[in-house]
């Protein structure tokens, strides 16, 4: 004699998400990284994060209130890990269109090298045509493979068509992209799977949101000790090092780029700022 329906189907183990398709997780749980990722070095933020990292091939978002809060001493030990190899072949890091001239000096404090730094200035003084060089240049860098990891900076506002954009060229890229947004952005919608800001919080101290990730909401801040140096510095170092420990420009490649209107495929896609 068969057992009701109701026995039978208590006894059928529930079937797992990522056996059904890997993207899928249950709400509870971290989902799964797609791809693999690089340590952020701070094993408070690798625990909250899919794969235990900042994710390759993949777009991450970061707001921030004003520049210069903490963002660099964040990224530094993943940059560290790029750019010493320890991350596979040691790799250049390029800044595109930062709002001031890395310092080589905070650069070094950070355990970073300044010649594994490649910046490119937009130089324009008009945003949305800074925006357009930018984020040619940027696409242009995913689609070399030769650049670890990949930092923007760009003026606001973003189109809904141009992060989609970002992010297909992210998905394409064997290494980290990172772009650096205002915080006001946080209550607009976005492709990208990780999106966080940073604040301080003290002296030495940052608040890391997480505000979007594979996975359940976490309602708390993270917060991380960095006891390092800020390695921007408003304007560009002077010929004697000010500011900088004796250390200037030349030691960054500083490569203004400007493209050229063939080239502004990005500019023809942006379409209305939408957000």
């Amino acid at each position: 004699m068969f057992p009701p329906l109701a026995t039978r189907v208590s006894t059928v183990a529930p079937l797992s998400p990522e056996l059904i398709h890997p993207e899928l997780w249950r709400g509870h749980q971290l989902g799964h990284a797609r791809h693999s990722v690089v340590s952020t070095g701070w094993a408070e933020l690798d625990h909250q994060l899919p794969g235990g990292g900042w994710p390759k091939q993949a777009l991450t978002e970061c707001l921030v209130q004003q520049p210069g809060v903490g963002e660099m001493r964040l990224l530094a030990p993943a940059l560290a890990a790029v750019t010493q190899g320890r991350e596979g072949l040691a790799r250049h890091v390029i800044m595109l269109g930062p709002p001031a001239m890395p310092c080589a000096w905070g650069l070094q404090q950070l355990g970073l090298n300044p010649q594994a730094f490649i910046v490119i200035d937009a130089g324009s003084p008009q945003p949305r045509a800074g925006r357009t060089d930018v984020l040619w240049a940027l696409e242009q860098a995913l689609r070399s493979g030769h650049v670890g990891a990949a930092l923007a900076w760009l003026p606001p506002p973003l189109s809904s068509d141009t992060l989609r954009r970002l992010q297909l060229a992210a998905q394409s890229h064997e290494g980290l992209v990172l772009l650096f947004r205002e915080s006001a952005a946080r209550t607009r919608p976005s492709p990208a799977p990780l999106r966080l800001s940073v604040e301080p919080a003290g002296t030495d101290t940052l608040a890391v949101h997480l505000l979007k990730r594979r996975g359940p909401a976490l309602e708390q801040p993270l917060y991380l000790s960095v006891l390092a140096p800020v390695a921007l510095v408003r304007g560009r170092p002077s010929a004697h090092g000010a500011g900088t420990g004796g250390i200037d420009a030349p030691d960054t490649l500083h490569v203004p780029v400007h493209a050229s209107p063939a080239e502004q495929a990005w500019h023809e896609g942006d379409g209305p700022a939408s957000g």
